[in-house]
């Protein structure tokens, strides 16, 4: 099955204690289906000094759950489905639901 959410995607937030903020994609684990949205679900790490860096308390963004995110209409920027088309060249490009508007350039 083709990924209906990828690296570089406008995603928006749907639930949890960052809902409603918006990011961009910036890591996709496919296996656990997860993904890294760009400051967004901030957590904070505390690590020990080591050469090269100085340690301390670290922000640093974790994993959302693919369910928990939907990507950004390009029109609106409102959350909406993925859907597929094929072009007349025979590419398979990714189309939002909400708009119909083309994701994939």
């Amino acid at each position: 099955m083709a990924a209906k959410i990828k690296k570089g995607d406008n995603v928006v937030v749907l639930t949890g204690r960052d809902k409603g903020k918006a990011g961009t994609v910036t890591r996709v684990l496919p296996k656990e289906d997860r993904v890294y949205v760009q400051g967004v679900n901030l957590v904070k790490r505390h690590t020990a000094p080591k050469p090269g860096s100085p340690g301390g308390i670290l922000e640093k963004e974790a994993a959302l759950h693919l369910s928990n995110v939907a990507i950004a209409d390009p029109k609106d920027g409102k959350p909406t489905r993925v859907g597929f088309s094929t072009l007349e060249d025979g590419r398979k490009v990714r189309v939002a639901k909400r708009s119909g508007e083309q994701i994939d350039r």
